[in-house]
C-alpha cells in the first residue's frame, strides 16, 4: 500500500462529512421556516351552521271532551205515519147527497164513501196500509145490492172496508129513484186526505169520449165512426141543474188543487 491510499481514503471521509453537515444545515434551515410560518398562520376555526325548525304546533286542549256514543246505543226508529178515521156525513151533508143528481149522483157517491172509510178507523203506516178500489150498486132503497173488488193493495185493507160495508147504517134513497151503478176507490194509507168534491163544473156538458174511430170486430162492414158531440143542456135543465148546485168550501178547494197537484204537477 502506498501512502497514496490513506490520503484518498481521508479526503474521501471529508468530502462526505462535509455533504452531510450541508445536508443538516439545510434540513435544519427549512424546518426553522416551515415552523415560523406556522407560527404566522391565524388558526382555523370550523364553524357548524345548524338550520333552525320551527317548533311544531301543539293542539289546544279541549275545555270539554267529545261526547263518545257508546256502540250499544241504538238509534230510535222514527215516528209512525198515522192518519185517524174522517168523521161521518152530517145529517145536512146527507139530506143534500139525497137530493144531488148531477153527474151520476156526485154528492151520494163522495157521502158514501166518506161514511165508509169513517167506519174503518185509524190508518197506521205499515204492512196493513192500502188502497181498494170496488165496484158498486146501491138499489134505489139505498140498500147495498151488490159489490165487487176491481183491484186492491192491500188483503188488509180490503177486509177493513168490506167489514165497514156490510155494517153500514140505512141509508138514504137514490137521488133518481133508480139503482146508482159507480166505482169508489178507498184509501186506507196515513197519506191520503180525500176532501170534499166541486160542484161548480157540475152543469158544464162532458167533455166526449175518446173512442177509436177505426175499430173493427172483423166481420161487420168497416165503417169510421163519427166522434159524438158533446151533450148541452136545455135553458130548462141548466136552471135546474144550478139550482142545485151548492157553495164550495174552501176545503174543497184545497183537496181540488191537491188532487190537481198530485195529478200533473207544477207546470
Amino acid at each position: 500500500m502506498t501512502m497514496r491510499t490513506p490520503v484518498k481514503l481521508l479526503t474521501g471521509l471529508g468530502v462526505l462529512a462535509l455533504h452531510a453537515l450541508a445536508f443538516w444545515m439545510a434540513s435544519h434551515a427549512a424546518l426553522s421556516v416551515q415552523s415560523r410560518l406556522f407560527q404566522k398562520t391565524s388558526p382555523v376555526v370550523l364553524v357548524a351552521i345548524v338550520p333552525t325548525l320551527p317548533e311544531p304546533a301543539l293542539p289546544k286542549p279541549l275545555t270539554q271532551p267529545p261526547a263518545q256514543t257508546p256502540l250499544t246505543e241504538v238509534a230510535p226508529d222514527p215516528p209512525v205515519a198515522t192518519l185517524a178515521a174522517p168523521p161521518p156525513p152530517t145529517a145536512e151533508e146527507w139530506a143534500f147527497a139525497a137530493q144531488y143528481t148531477q153527474k151520476n149522483s156526485k154528492g151520494y157517491r163522495y157521502s158514501w164513501g166518506q161514511q165508509v172509510r169513517s167506519m174503518m178507523g185509524t190508518a197506521v203506516e205499515g204492512p196493513q196500509q192500502g188502497v181498494v178500489r170496488f165496484r158498486v150498486v146501491i138499489a134505489p132503497s139505498g140498500q147495498l145490492a151488490q159489490l165487487d173488488t176491481l183491484w186492491s193493495t192491500s188483503a188488509a185493507a180490503e177486509q177493513l172496508a168490506r167489514k165497514a160495508i156490510q155494517a153500514l147504517p140505512p141509508l138514504p134513497p137514490t137521488p133518481t129513484g133508480q139503482p146508482l151503478i159507480f166505482e169508489k176507490t178507498i184509501s186506507f194509507t196515513p197519506f191520503a186526505d180525500d176532501g170534499p168534491p166541486i160542484y161548480k163544473d157540475d152543469c158544464l156538458p162532458d167533455p166526449p169520449v175518446f173512442r177509436n174511430p177505426f175499430v173493427w170486430d172483423g166481420k161487420s162492414p168497416q165503417t169510421v165512426a163519427t166522434p159524438a158531440a158533446a151533450q148541452k143542456l136545455t135553458p130548462e135543465e141548466l136552471d135546474a141543474c144550478l139550482r142545485q148546485l151548492p157553495k164550495d168550501s174552501i176545503e174543497a178547494e184545497a183537496a181540488q188543487d191537491k188532487r190537481e197537484m198530485q195529478r200533473w204537477g207544477w207546470r
